[in-house]
């Protein structure tokens, strides 16, 4: 098949209005390009006969706070072009900042998401899921799919993006995939190129620390305990922890005794590069 591709609104909007007159479902894979197998899962997933899958390629500038990564953030646009054609997505939406913000960003309106979006990674970086939410809900809009597709890797994001469909009744399905590994346990990232030789030798002991804490938990550890024995752990390994933290699954508050669905979050540094992940675990 031949990859289309859209830069402008309304090509986007004229190719979805072909589609459902031709009875169609859309589903929609946004991404922020420099894409790897944990994004082609994505198009996998979404294939099926009778969808038409969109993919987004955007790197948010609402996103960043002033002196993080924007700039050097890698982009890779024809590799990615490629990945997506060779992985069956039929269209590739590519926007550029003007047509995303066609009036500044200064004045746009945003999309809050409060309570979630201001803890963990949200205290660590104030304003980014309002970015997220705040593109998310506009591509959502533009592509109006029937179905997206997003990590599970980015579990706080998720849970952020579900909130905001529930809270804007918007008529989407939001599905949360499994995290995409390397064989030594790394979870997939656009960012695991900044690791250097020995960093991306380390990093793996990120998810190991998320199995041990996975482990001592079901053998009915204290949670502060297992929090601070990771922080110390990742610690000593070279890491700059940001976060270990053991959250109820559903809406990431502090667990009581008797909650049984767990999620174990973490996020950390490793030279350059700012590793999240996470792990689902039962008690």
């Amino acid at each position: 098949m031949t990859l289309e591709r859209i830069e402008q609104l309304d090509a986007l909007r004229s190719r979805v209005r072909a589609w459902r007159l031709a009875a169609e479902r859309i589903a929609l894979v946004p991404t922020m390009g420099n894409l790897h197998p944990g994004h082609l899962s994505l198009i996998a997933a979404a294939r099926a006969p009778g969808t038409r899958v969109v993919s987004s390629i955007f790197v948010n500038p609402l996103q960043f706070a002033p002196g993080e990564d924007l700039a050097a953030y890698p982009r890779t646009p024809e590799r990615d072009a490629e990945l997506l054609d060779g992985a069956g997505c039929d269209l590739l939406f590519a926007p550029r900042v003007q047509t995303m913000y066609p009036n500044g960003m200064a004045s746009h309106t945003r999309v809050e998401v409060p309570g979630l979006s201001d803890i963990l990674c949200g205290a660590s970086r104030p304003g980014h899921f309002t970015g997220v939410a705040t593109v998310v809900c506009k591509l959502l809009c533009m592509v109006q799919p029937d179905l997206a597709l997003f990590g599970e890797k980015d579990f706080q994001q998720l849970l952020v993006i579900r909130r905001m469909v529930a809270d804007l009744a918007l008529p989407v399905e939001i599905r949360g995939m499994a995290t995409v590994r390397e064989p030594d346990g790394l979870a997939m990232s656009s960012r695991n190129g900044y690791l250097s030789l020995d960093e991306r030798a380390r990093a793996p002991r990120l998810y190991a620390a998320l199995q041990g804490a996975a482990q001592r938990l079901r053998a009915g550890g204290s949670i502060d305990g297992i929090e601070g024995e990771a922080v110390t752990a990742l610690a000593a390994a070279g890491f700059r922890p940001d976060y270990f933290t053991i959250r109820r699954a559903a809406d990431l508050g502090a667990p009581d005794r008797d909650d049984r669905d767990l999620v174990i979050l973490a996020a950390a540094r490793l030279g350059r590069a700012r590793l999240i992940d996470n792990l689902r675990v039962s008690r």
